[in-house]
């Protein structure tokens, strides 16, 4: 379907292909560079970039990579195992449970950040209301948190 710009409605311009991706417009041309998206259309008229929806899809299933922290190499090995099909299907598998599993391992690590930041307010709290025995009991659970963070971060 043509709209009144003469542009097809299911055809994003790199504008809007931003927006709805939350890359910039500087990513989309670099994944475009890269072979990230295959090739883009362009308007006829005025050459600029044009995502139908396959493309758009792409894009879209590259943020969700992107923002679960799989890097531009492991979106690459993404996209050429994809188009592989069904043959790359044991890869596929494996890739996303390395990266699942890589995830899990930063949320661990987020928790006990959490888990700390919580504790040193209730720490603050107890000693703002002159509560010692609260706040002798919270230092020491702090204590073990960072001991905690601190094997954590030497492992990774």
């Amino acid at each position: 379907m043509t709209g009144a710009t003469g542009r097809r409605s299911a055809e994003l311009t790199i504008q809007e292909m931003a927006r709805r991706s939350g890359f910039t417009e500087p990513t989309l041309r670099y994944y475009e560079k890269a072979g990230l998206l295959g090739p883009v259309a362009r308007d006829e008229s005025s050459g600029h970039r044009r995502y139908g929806p396959t493309t758009a899809d792409r894009v879209e299933a590259l943020a969700c990579l992107r923002s679960a922290g799989v890097s531009v190499s492991g979106m690459r090995r993404y996209v050429d195992l994809l188009a592989e099909g069904d043959a790359a299907a044991a890869e596929l598998r494996d890739l996303f449970a390395s990266h699942a599993d890589g995830l899990a391992d930063e949320i661990g690590r987020l928790r006990l950040r959490l888990t700390y930041l919580r504790l040193k307010a209730e720490l603050w709290d107890a000693r703002e209301r002159g509560d010692t025995d609260t706040e002798q009991r919270v230092v020491q659970d702090v204590t073990r948190v960072m001991d905690r963070i601190t094997r954590k971060d030497r492992t990774t």
